[in-house]
């Protein structure tokens, strides 16, 4: 009987009544030759080796001698694989089952083949993916949804986030202007141009939906005078961000407080919003939009900076879960350009009079922060945080960068006007490219 061997026993049954058992040699051969010959057929440079029981290394192949390698150190990897694509990936790597001497570099490449890796992984795990994409539309941003959905990113710990961000504790994109600046400039050069976009004045009203742990709130009040109303759905965040508005001596100009922008009444003269949009969900941005413009005065204006998958292939983001939906922001989803311009011109009067992609400097930010973290693992032991979650975020984060670096995904500053009131642009951002960070 093909595929099945007699079990083996001291004691064997009568003939007539002989156990088989299910022989897996050859089934987890074929799975591993699949995963191979899939990745191969990518024409990529990657070499596969596998962790032998005695620690030495044999290499398959794939393609021997090559700059990238792939290291198999439990046969699992293959099964997962090939079961469950992009997100069995990030689950084997989790638990251990793979390494990669680059993994920045590794997912730069497999970007730059996405519509090879896309049709790969819809032959190889198309079945297994069903399940994933449903729980993920169960993850709808309602008032009680959303929050149970940011608070499963961001009440991970404040100590753990300030392990990698710079002391600003700016959870967004920074500018550089030349590439060399620290993180920490970087970030108050961002903060700096959103206000500048603003065209904040002394005395200002604004709001900002998502406080995130109030560094935009303190430097709009602290250096342009203005009074900021800050909402977060994060009740870790909003205590840390209430302790730096407090220690900023700004506790008369900052109200930070744990309300869905859905619940916020008055009138502003500004809005800002520093990505946060990608928590509000695809279905709901019309209601986005609709309720800010009904906040915002006549001749107010709105900046969001907004992460955004490309209009191609947008729908087809919409159809499926990701890495960073499933294990790392549930419910969330990244708009495209044309999806935020759409739902601001159905739901709302609000015009669009300045966009300005930044990207590349996302591509950078993340090298930052990466290096930060991998500098940081023992701290980050310490403070209760397992290997399986430190290796899921450095997963994480190299899979981002790879994806600002590559151009797939954008980060954009957009600014929005109520119809007639003029809007003065800022100079352009000089370009820069984004220097490679090698693994440490």
């Amino acid at each position: 009987m093909t595929g099945l061997v007699e079990h083996n026993s001291d004691r064997q049954p009568p003939a007539r009544h002989r156990d088989f058992v299910f022989d897996l040699r050859p089934i987890a051969s074929a799975l591993r030759n699949a995963v191979c010959n899939r990745l191969a057929s990518l024409d990529t440079e990657v070499e596969i080796r596998e962790q032998l029981r005695n620690d030495r290394v044999a290499a398959l192949s794939l393609s021997a001698g090559g700059p990238l390698a792939i290291t198999v150190h439990d046969p699992r990897f293959y099964r997962i694989i090939a079961m469950h694509g992009a997100l069995g990936a990030a689950d084997a790597y989790r638990r251990g089952f793979w390494t990669c001497n680059d993994l920045t570099s590794l997912f730069r490449l497999f970007t730059r083949r996405i519509g090879s890796v896309s049709r790969l992984e819809r032959s190889l795990a198309w079945a297994a993916s069903i399940p994933a994409y449903a729980a993920h539309l169960m993850r709808r941003n309602g008032t009680l949804d959303a929050r149970k959905n940011i608070e499963a990113h961001y009440n991970l710990g404040n100590e753990f986030f300030s392990l990698f961000l710079d002391p600003t504790l700016t959870y967004s994109s920074g500018i550089f202007e030349t590439g060399l600046e620290s993180m920490q400039d970087a970030s108050i050069a961002k903060l700096d141009r959103i206000c500048a976009k603003l065209q904040l004045e002394p005395g200002m009203e604004i709001l900002e939906i998502g406080t995130g742990w109030g560094s935009f709130a303190i430097h709009a009040a602290r250096k342009y005078g203005c009074r900021v109303t800050t909402v977060t759905l994060s009740s870790q965040q909003l205590e840390e961000a209430q302790k730096r508005i407090a220690s900023a001596g700004l506790n008369d100009r900052v109200s930070a407080q744990l309300r869905d922008y859905r619940e916020v009444k008055g009138q502003f003269d500004r809005i800002a919003s520093i990505e946060m949009i990608e928590a509000i969900g695809h279905h709901r941005l019309p209601e986005f939009f609709h309720t800010c413009a009904s906040l915002l005065k006549n001749d107010g204006y709105m900046a969001i900076q907004a992460i955004t998958m490309p209009d191609q292939g947008f729908e087809d983001y919409l159809r499926r879960t990701d890495v960073i939906r499933e294990y790392i922001f549930p419910g969330s989803c990244c708009p495209s350009r044309q999806a935020i311009l759409n739902a601001a011109t159905s739901a709302s009067d609000l015009r669009l009079v300045h966009l300005e992609e930044i990207g590349r400097h996302y591509a950078l930010t993340l090298a930052k922060w990466r290096g930060a973290f991998l500098s940081n693992l023992q701290p980050a032991r310490k403070l209760g945080y397992s290997d399986e979650f430190l290796r899921l975020w450095h997963f994480y984060l190299c899979y981002c960068e790879a994806g600002f670096a590559e151009n797939h995904v954008g980060d954009v500053q957009l600014v929005f006007s109520k119809p007639g009131h003029v809007h003065r642009d800022p100079a352009p951002l000089p370009a820069i490219q984004c220097p490679k960070v090698r693994e440490q």
